[in-house]
């Protein structure tokens, strides 16, 4: 009787655990940027203002236990009302806390550049950080994704009091530890939430997909220097917290090195302030910022020695590249990166081809580019990646205009098309892949003519603003 009541109590519990999670909780404004702010900022990449809103919703943490997370979303605003594509940026490596998207800080630039094109974007915070209790699991695969996953549910809810309209496309991308739960979610939605979301495309940057691999390698093996000592010491206590790994840092760390991982985990110092720490004490002892140094001896040969030890395990268990994604999916990348090595995109491309992938490439956008210096670059390509699918709809403006038929001939088309059904006088615009306005002209009713000849080839959205409607439509040049 007492085995009955206890299953019953825990599937009772497990069936309100899954109901409660990916709820909204709350939502802040958290201000607003105009079109010509955004333009200033990326190089007049923006075709709209925009608001910003921190959103709380529930989740699950680590050990199946209810958590509350939060992350920013970011509306493109227009004096007409569209359905737009949802775009799920995942942000890299943080310093604590509360350097989080939800708090302005921890990469929500990226939020500011994709909304002002034209995405609904959401920023989850990640577990561990902003609203969400305990430690984050740093480059923790299932976390980085279901975080995103339960901020997409509990975005529909907050999007629908925000009179903001999805229209279903899915984008995914992240930089850094933001490529890996880029990957990670991706691979997650198209594994697991198919029904209730669709991947678009997708274009992880610069992220570590091979931990067990390239990064074990170049980070925790070599006899390089490495100036980012602290991903160790965070890899390995975020995968304790996870997978149980050890009882005491001492076990693995060597005395020099874990004073100031202490205070880390008690968040008393920040991971740039321990990275500091930890390349000191190495010069001091070794002359050079080589990471394995930091590690008991016993470690490094069990590691070396066993590929079942449970370190290899963990690290086997969050790599994000061996699969086939089914969506359009870029990877870029750069050879000069000191952070996060380029082997882990060109590992991942040749498992990816192998697997099936069909739409699938990796590219060096900048070969010369530090971790830093590629995020423009690879920014930049995927902005443009994306803008190849990347649609809006139209629904009404604010004072209701009907939708009007408009024909668009010939399509695709070289250089001129004519558009018809101009009721009239009317003004076109022709917006590029990116959202950025290429084309106004004036024109009278009946027919008119626009030349395309200045614009490189791609897909275009037009818009005919006229007395009782807006007419709205697509072409592609060749």
């Amino acid at each position: 009787m007492k085995k009955i009541l206890f299953a019953t109590c825990f599937f009772a519990f497990l069936f309100a655990t899954v109901l409660n999670a990916q709820a909204l909780i709350s939502a802040t404004a958290k201000g607003s940027r105009t079109k010509a702010q955004l333009a200033a900022q990326f190089r007049n990449l923006a075709n709209n203002d925009v608001d910003l809103f921190k959103i709380s919703y529930s989740t699950t943490d680590v050990f199946g236990q209810l958590d509350t997370a939060s992350g920013l979303v970011v509306i493109p605003r227009r004096q007409a009302i569209y359905k737009y594509p949802t775009l799920v940026f995942q942000h890299g490596t943080v310093g604590s806390r509360n350097d989080v998207p939800s708090n302005l800080r921890g990469g929500y630039d990226a939020g500011l550049f994709f909304a002002g094109l034209g995405y609904i974007a959401l920023l989850p915070d990640y577990l561990g950080l902003g609203d969400s209790r305990g430690l984050h699991p740093y480059v923790h695969a299932d976390s980085e994704a279901s975080a995103a996953i339960d901020m997409l549910h509990a975005a529909k809810t907050f999007l629908q009091q925000q009179n903001t309209l999805a229209n279903g496309q899915l984008f995914i991308t992240g930089y850094s530890q933001g490529g890996h739960g880029a990957m990670a979610l991706h691979r997650a939605l198209e594994a697991e939430e198919s029904q209730d979301f669709q991947v678009t495309a997708a274009a992880p940057m610069s992220g570590p997909y091979s931990i067990s691999g390239v990064m074990r390698d170049k980070i925790t093996l070599s006899d390089d220097p490495y100036y980012y000592p602290a991903y160790v010491h965070y890899t390995i206590i975020s995968y304790n917290y996870v997978y149980g790994l050890y009882d005491d840092i001492d076990q693995v760390f060597k005395p020099d090195y874990t004073p100031a991982l202490r205070q880390f985990l008690k968040e008393e110092i920040s991971l740039g302030e321990l990275n500091s720490a930890l390349i000191a004490k190495l010069i001091e002892n070794h002359g050079a910022s080589i990471p394995k140094y930091m590690l008991q001896d016993s470690i490094i040969a069990a590691v070396l020695s066993d590929e079942t030890h449970p370190f290899n395990m963990a690290l086997r268990d969050n790599d994000v590249y061996d699969w086939a994604p089914q969506a359009p999916t870029r990877l870029y990348y750069c050879m000069a990166d000191d952070q996060v090595a380029y082997a882990n995109s060109l590992v991942a491309a040749a498992a990816m081809t192998s697997n099936g992938a069909a739409d699938f490439d990796a590219l060096d956008v900048d070969s010369n580019a530090d971790h830093g210096q590629c995020i423009e670059p690879a920014f930049l390509a995927t902005a443009i990646f994306f803008g190849q699918y990347w649609d809006v709809s139209l629904v009404a403006n604010q004072a209701p205009r009907a939708s009007l038929p408009l024909t668009i001939f010939p399509n695709p088309t070289a250089d001129w098309i004519t558009l018809s059904g101009i009721t009239t006088a009317s003004e076109v615009e022709v917006f590029n892949g990116l959202g950025q306005r290429v084309l106004r002209q004036q024109v009278t009713p009946g027919e008119a003519q626009l030349s395309l000849a200045a614009l490189l080839p791609g897909t275009y959205y037009v818009q005919v603003k006229m007395d009782a409607g807006i007419g709205v439509g697509s072409i592609l040049k060749k």
